[in-house]
């Protein structure tokens, strides 16, 4: 085996001689290389990363004894895409669903409501929705038949079919979320369903937010105490995972506190409950929310919503609103 040595000017000059389709394939090769290379070390970075919030993480007992790789466990938790895929999954399913929602005023009294029973039908990759029941007050819908609330707008736009809508699907993976190319009640409905679906992520487009939604962010992280326990929920072993303000953490977090149940086994999340407060002079809310999934088959799927939160956004009024969602009756 012989090899030829050549300075860089001369293999530079030599692969210029070559034909265009061979500079091509060298130019690929080396964007390859380039891409693994950065590949591996953001991997490696995101290790040390992981190591660090794995030391400020507080450990049961008996976590202690299960021997949970805590880094691995942290990887896992950010890049968890099952709860946003068991609401994806409502898209593929048929279900019943009982809704109740109410506007209150300032005094915590009902101004408005919606108590209705909905089935969603799904058939040859469409889905449409039968109103069963429905009783309403108040101001809940314009003259037109829109809502005239924006929180009843998103809780339409996760658990109501209007019309016909076919060609879903239930795939996450790779999916982003277009914020930016939406405009006024879309685009908030779009950053709320970000903020319910990927809490701990960021949220592009809210004035003033930045990255406090990035819980496992370097600097993030010191403002919140994370501990991991074993617990039994619904007769499943589950690891419990609390992340909480720390006092006097104030302006500087935008989740208070979220509490999630994983399997042990699978990681996929059984719960979850989260607190979530925000104020600037274009966007204040504050909400508690609750989710409990259950499976139909093989999809995890929520079973139960409840929300009670205040909303106000720059151009439109304020609104306070509780809301549960209660699914059932799964089919495929």
């Amino acid at each position: 085996m012989v090899f030829i040595y050549t300075t860089p000017a001369v293999s530079a000059g030599f692969f210029y001689k070559l034909p265009v389709n061979c500079r091509m394939l060298r130019s690929f090769l080396i964007c390859s290389l380039i891409s693994l290379i950065s590949l591996h070390i953001s991997a490696q970075e995101d290790s040390l990363e992981n190591e660090r919030l794995a030391k400020m993480i507080t450990l049961s007992e008996a976590v202690v004894r299960n021997d949970l790789n805590v880094p691995k466990f942290i990887e896992r938790i950010k890049n968890d895409t099952t709860f946003y895929k068991a609401f994806r999954n409502l898209r593929v399913l048929g279900f019943t669903s009982l809704n109740d929602i109410r506007m209150l005023d300032k005094k915590g009294k009902p101004k408005a409501s919606l108590n209705s029973k909905t089935r969603q039908n799904v058939s040859g990759g469409c889905r449409t929705m039968d109103v069963l029941q429905e009783n309403t007050t108040g101001d809940f819908y314009e003259s037109d038949g829109s809502y005239n609330y924006y929180t009843a707008e998103l809780y339409a736009s996760l658990f109501f079919t209007r019309g016909k809508i076919c060609g879903e699907t239930n795939i996450v993976r790779g999916l982003q979320r277009n914020v930016r190319s939406k405009k006024g009640i879309e685009k908030h409905k779009e950053q709320l369903k970000m903020l319910f679906f990927d809490p701990g992520k960021k949220v592009p487009g809210i004035p003033f937010m930045g990255g406090k939604t990035e819980i496992f962010d370097t600097d993030n992280a010191e403002n919140y105490d994370f501990t991991i326990d074993m617990v039994e929920y619904e007769g499943q072993s589950c690891y419990l995972f609390v992340t909480k303000a720390k006092p006097g953490a104030g302006g500087r977090v935008v989740i208070d506190n979220m509490t999630t149940w994983f399997n042990s086994k699978t990681m996929e999340i059984m719960a979850r409950k989260y607190d979530l407060s925000y104020k600037a002079g274009v966007y204040d809310f504050n909400v508690n929310m609750e989710v409990e999934m259950t499976k139909f088959r093989d999809l995890l799927v929520p079973r139960t919503l409840r929300y009670n939160g205040s909303w106000d956004v720059a151009f439109k009024k304020k609104e306070r609103g509780v809301f549960t969602a209660t699914l059932f009756d799964f089919a495929r």
